[in-house]
């Protein structure tokens, strides 16, 4: 919201530097966002008559304008805005002066016709925020005068008020704020609250929505356009002048933060009726849009229909126009909720509704009509009623709060005296009720609904005080690393890790529906959920995978290389533990200028991927699973720790994933471990290794790991390494039934020395024994 400096200085006395008021303002937690210069530079922009206007010959959106400059001639401009009419008086920016905006002006031709000078907006001069037409000045400005001399420099702040402080969304709240921070006292209190009569003229159906509606009737007002001081203070802060109606109501809610609208009291029918509208039900607001209601919105309606969305808007039936006499004007509590609501569901955002939003102050109610009412009188020649008909009930005030001096030292840090807080309690309006040595009770004012507890009291005291004088906490000293942080540094490691292999990352909810469960498996329901789809905890990340699967899949993504890393609940001991799931499905490459072949992604991209974690001992074994082909048990060592293999035809057709789909799951504790493990790291070898080979066939039942572990666990001292590098088996190999061949290459070497052959072939000769005797193994010369 923007506010005018020199309108708070009407209230209070601000310090001299505009710097100081913006780091005090901030401090306090009312953030500045911005500073805008107001009015400067602009000496060579006068005043300025429209005597004539006609339409350009040479562009349908182009006028041209004869203007009196004061001067004793006329000066011809060519202009784009259409919202003026001759006679009236506008800012005329002369050739050779630069605007605030940097636009240089210059005596030139538009399209074939010459314009000297340029007729201005107040964004263009900087004296508001409006750009739809020209600055349309007061009848009584005098032409030939500068514009300096009827809008005076000024600064504007743009801030952030928080939703919990509404009391700060005018310019008298906020100068009550500056006060209370500074020291200072109001120079100007509020306005006197004015009576209300219950009327039967005004009628509140929907109580909850509306707790409170007042209105009063003006007669014999003269609509027009406000005077220049008026202009000024509303266009400062971004607010485009109307008409002297429109602009006084305006002017009220940013002065006292109450929102009103003016009806065109001829154009009612009947009294004023405060309902939900009817669903389906049209409106057609002051914007000129037609809008469907719901049965949620609130109205205000006269006998006939309604005219008005309540603290949103008007409607144009009953808008205030030139030829408006009689006007109505409406001062009303409308409950926050509803007004948020109704703001959010039609699109349709306003001054208004962001004050009624964020709740006004109910005691301003009344007061904001008052004063309203009195500029009518006098701007617009009014003659208010005596008497505010009204209906419902103003909303109570606050309850008090209690507050123990000694938590709000603990709370803060600080030792602030009793008296002192006391003092600082009172300056923001607060009133104190009971007191004793240890506590005291405080009346919360109207406007300060945010003060609900004693942390909230404690707050105010703080912000008074400076919340730079709470001591900061020494970070600089050096704390153990714990056991969560060494489990967090895996597990980023661990991503790291999978990332560098070419899989992305996926976050999926730990809440499923029951369809969603991927393998049928039981699982932990919630006692109360808050939807259908989610209503049990996951017991596996498999489901998770392949939901993220199927959006990429219908998104025409023609690979997928995905892991998660998180915790899952296994029924029926509800176990959370912590896994690692893979999903790999597509192509592993795709084609280039190099080749045009495809390979699709397999089980060994799925058994390097697991192989690369440096699970200790890691072995896989055949398994059986009713929705996995080519199921695999991963082990480490003897130990289970998961599953891997191919997701069933019948699922991957489910999510339309053309091809093979490739998921594994492991207990990532294992995993963890073993990358805490620090690495070691050895020179490079200096002697050369041997390699042989040894070919056999073996029963097909008979597994790799069975194999390897024949060879490398009595632990031959000269024995680096063993690679498979050939296998083939089936019908057509001629080996007969239930039988393969497979060819490994074992490297040896020593570290001290140069091995020689017939060591090589000592310790060679005992592995090919051993294959013999321990796995029935046929060895192929």
């Amino acid at each position: 919201m923007k506010f005018s400096v020199n309108w708070l200085c009407e209230f209070v006395d601000l310090p001299t530097k505009v710097d100081t008021l913006a780091e005090l303002l901030t401090l306090a937690g009312v953030e500045i966002e911005r500073i805008e210069g107001r009015g400067a530079n602009i000496g060579d922009v006068i005043v300025a008559q429209i005597t004539a206007s006609s339409q350009h010959p040479n562009a349908d959106r182009l006028t041209v304008c004869t203007v009196d400059d004061g001067s004793g001639q006329t000066r011809q401009i060519v202009c784009g805005a259409t919202n003026y009419k001759v006679g009236d008086k506008v800012p005329l920016a002369l050739p050779g002066m630069v605007l605030p905006n940097g636009l240089q002006i210059r005596k030139t031709k538009l399209r074939g016709v010459e314009s000297e000078g340029m007729l201005c907006s107040a964004r263009e001069l900087g004296l508001g925020g409006d750009a739809a037409g020209l600055l349309i000045l007061s009848s009584d400005a005098k032409i030939g005068a500068p514009i300096a001399d009827l809008s005076a420099s000024d600064v504007v702040f743009d801030v952030e008020i928080t939703p919990n402080r509404s009391d700060l969304l005018s310019h008298f709240g906020l100068a009550r704020e500056i006060a209370a921070l500074t020291h200072k006292k109001l120079r100007a209190s509020e306005p006197p609250r004015t009576s209300a009569t219950r009327a039967a003229s005004v009628k509140i159906t929907a109580l909850r929505e509306c707790p409170f509606y007042s209105a009063r009737k003006i007669d014999n007002v003269t609509v027009g356009p406000s005077p220049d001081w008026l202009r000024a203070k509303i266009e400062a802060v971004g607010i485009r002048a109307i008409n002297n109606i429109v602009d006084i109501t305006n002017f009220v809610m940013l002065e006292l933060g109450q929102p009103l609208h003016a009806f065109d009291a001829d154009n009612l029918r009947g009294g004023i009726n405060v309902r939900l509208a009817r669903d389906g039900e049209k409106f057609l607001a002051l914007d000129g849009k037609n809008y469907s209601l719901g049965k949620d919105n609130l109205m205000i309606a006269d006998e006939v229909r309604a005219v008005a969305i309540a603290g949103v808007m008007g409607g144009e039936d009953t808008g205030v126009t030139d030829t408006t006499r009689n006007v109505l004007l409406e001062s009303a509590y409308f409950l926050p909720a509803s007004v948020r609501r109704t703001a959010r569901t039609l699109n349709l955002p306003s001054d208004s509704s962001y004050r009624f939003e964020r709740g006004v102050d109910p005691e301003m109610i009344l007061c904001a009509s008052s004063r309203a009412a009195e500029l009518i009188r006098e701007i617009a020649g009014g003659n208010p009623a005596k008497e505010v008909a009204a209906a419902g009930k103003i909303p109570a005030t606050p309850p008090a709060v209690s507050l123990h001096y000694k938590k709000c030292d603990q709370v803060l840090g600080l030792t602030i005296n009793p008296k002192s807080v006391d003092e600082i309690l009172e300056r923001f309006g607060l009133s104190k009720t009971k007191t004793s040595k240890s506590t005291s009770t405080w009346k919360i004012p109207s406007y300060r609904r945010d003060l609900q507890r004693d942390v909230d009291l404690i707050e105010e005291v703080v912000r008074a005080c400076g919340v730079d004088k709470i001591a900061g906490t020494d970070r600089s000293r050096f704390t153990a690393s714990s056991a969560a942080d060494q489990s967090y540094d895996a597990e980023s490691s661990l991503r790291e890790h999978l990332a560098a292999q070419g899989f992305s990352e996926a976050r999926t909810s730990k809440l499923l529906s029951h369809n969603s469960i991927a393998f049928g498996e039981n699982a932990i329901e919630l006692r109360n959920p808050l939807s259908e789809d989610h209503v049990v905890l996951r017991p596996s990340l498999i489901a998770g995978l392949l939901s993220v699967l199927a959006r990429n899949v219908r998104a025409g993504v023609d690979r997928v290389a995905i892991f998660e890393l998180g915790r899952v609940f296994v029924p029926p001991a509800r176990k959370e533990e912590r896994r690692l799931g893979l999903l790999l499905w597509g192509n592993a490459s795709a084609p280039n200028w190099r080749t045009q072949t495809k390979r699709r992604l397999d089980f060994f991209d799925l058994k390097g991927a697991i192989e690369s974690l440096t699970i200790p001992k890691l072995l896989f074994r055949c398994s059986e699973h009713r929705e996995l082909a080519l199921a695999t048990e991963i082990c480490s060592a003897d130990q289970a720790i998961g599953l891997a293999g191919q997701l069933s035809a019948a699922r991957a057709s489910a999510i339309d994933a053309m091809g093979s789909v490739w998921i594994a799951e492991v207990d990532i504790d294992l995993v963890l471990e073993a990358q805490k493990a620090g690495k070691t790291f050895r020179e490079i070898e200096r002697f050369p290794a041997v390699t042989r080979d040894i070919a056999m066939i073996v029963q097909e039942k008979l597994g790799h790991a069975e194999i390897l572990r024949a060879i490398e666990e009595p632990g031959e001292p000269l024995l680096e390494s063993v690679r498979l590098f050939d296998l083939f088996s089936g019908q057509s190999s001629g080996l007969g039934a239930a039988r393969k061949s497979l060819a490994y290459r074992l490297t040896y070497r020593d570290r001290s020395r140069t091995l020689t052959s017939e060591e090589v072939t000592a310790a060679h000769a005992r592995i090919r024994e051993r294959l013999q005797r321990e796995l029935g193994a046929e060895l192929r010369e």
